[in-house]
């Protein structure tokens, strides 16, 4: 396995494709049935998984790194990166083999999420952005759709997009105003969709609108899910809108004007959309979350390898105990981040509803990675306040943790709900 990855790595387009195909997919299956084998909990990882790992890894470290400032500076989206880690079957992980892809676990995937945003989270929120797309055609989509629009992805590096929040309808999802009205064998979709992730750079999006107009109708009965192509005539996609951080990737507003979808796009049936959105979640906010840990792992490193190098009063700051408290808090929380998110991981590839685990470790990773990278600009102290130093890019970076693929605030809510349920039955 190890000299498969390693031909991976130093291949041609049409070779890493070729083993991704083959060999990392039976490693994948290997590494599933291996995970299967035992009870509880083990922290080791699987040779497999090691190895997805350390291709990441490698890949986040030589080739993102080096370039993450220039992008940061340009806010230009990252396409020689996107490719690269398309090549290297670092996109699209849970795509299922029979589409071409490599049908990884969201554990799996997980891994490979934290170290590319260890790298840059810009590119790994552009690369992440596609599981969120896809994540609902993968749940629910039959085998035509699956086959149409996750195979595309799986045949040349294009990218989707969940194309759900509105300018009034971001927590609220059930406040959505887009429309869609059934005439004849199509849907004539009219309305705006805000803050899109991948926005002008998808091949195609996941659409959630209402199809019920009755304001009084249930959430769960009034929307539902479409697969819309990009080039469908009717749809402007608005100005790259520019973010505080995560600048290369591309957020956009997107007008949608008598679209006409045809009736084999709707995902499940009329009146489905809003389950086949939510219950994306549960798989998307593990990687999510394991962004925000591979975000706090980068700033925690940075501070430390600065303490150990910085001297104040003759003696490296690490020496003095009000440094160190800091960074032994930081990597508390980055190591708790990182449990948090496997375990949520772990509970949904066990085939279990993990709603309750999924949002703790979203809100935890979220916050913590807001927190370990405002001590590591401490810890630069006026260095950090600077654009030439790493640190002040993550600050701007991880705000965002909190506010995508649901608040701290919501998951909050969301954790409440399924607290007080356990007492309440």
């Amino acid at each position: 396995t190890t000299m498969l990855f390693s031909k991976i790595l130093k291949s041609g387009v049409g070779t890493a494709l070729r083993f991704q195909s083959n060999a990392v997919a039976a490693s994948a299956r290997a590494a599933t049935a291996v995970k299967g084998s035992h009870g509880g909990f083990s922290f080791d990882l699987t040779d497999q998984q090691k190895e997805f790992q350390e291709v990441a890894r490698k890949f986040s470290r030589e080739e993102i790194i080096p370039v993450a400032q220039d992008y940061d500076k340009s806010a230009e989206y990252p396409v020689p990166l996107i490719r690269r880690a398309w090549e290297l079957g670092l996109m699209n992980a849970h795509i299922p083999e029979d589409c071409g892809g490599l049908g990884l676990s969201i554990f799996d995937a997980c891994l490979i999420t934290e170290e590319l945003a260890y790298g840059c989270t810009g590119v790994q929120t552009a690369i992440e952005a596609n599981s969120l797309g896809q994540m609902p055609v993968i749940l629910c989509g039959n085998d035509a759709q699956k086959k149409k629009y996750l195979g595309r992805l799986t045949e040349e590096p294009l990218m989707c997009a969940y194309c759900v929040t509105e300018p009034g309808a971001g927590s609220d999802v059930a406040g959505i105003k887009t429309r869609a009205e059934k005439k004849g064998d199509e849907y004539i979709v009219n309305g705006q969709k805000m803050w899109i992730t991948n926005g002008g750079k998808a091949n195609w999006y996941f659409l959630l609108t209402r199809t019920n107009p009755d304001p009084k109708c249930p959430a769960s009965k009034a929307f539902t899910g479409f697969i819309v192509d990009a080039n469908t005539p009717g749809i402007q996609i608005g100005r790259k809108e520019m973010n505080m951080g995560q600048k290369c990737s591309d957020t956009r507003g997107i007008t949608f004007e008598d679209v006409r979808i045809p009736k084999e796009n709707v995902l499940i049936g009329e009146g489905a959309g809003f389950k086949i959105a939510m219950g994306a979640f549960d798989r998307t906010r593990p990687p999510v979350a394991a962004g925000a840990t591979g975000l706090a792992q980068r700033a925690l490193d940075e501070a430390t390898k600065y303490a150990l190098e910085r001297k104040t009063f003759g003696r490296v700051i690490a020496d003095h105990q009000a440094v160190s408290f800091i960074l032994a808090e930081m990597t508390m929380k980055v190591e708790l981040a990182r449990m948090a998110y496997q375990r949520a991981a772990w509970e949904v590839d066990q085939g279990r509803r993990n709603t309750y685990y999924a949002s703790i470790a979203k809100a935890f990773a979220g916050d913590i990675a807001n927190q370990v990278a405002s001590d590591a600009v401490q810890i630069f102290g006026g260095n950090g306040f600077n654009s030439e130093y790493p640190v002040e890019k993550l600050l701007r970076d991880a705000k965002i943790y909190q506010i995508y693929e649901g608040t701290a605030q919501i998951q909050r809510l969301i954790i409440a709900r399924e607290h007080l349920g356990k007492y309440q039955q």
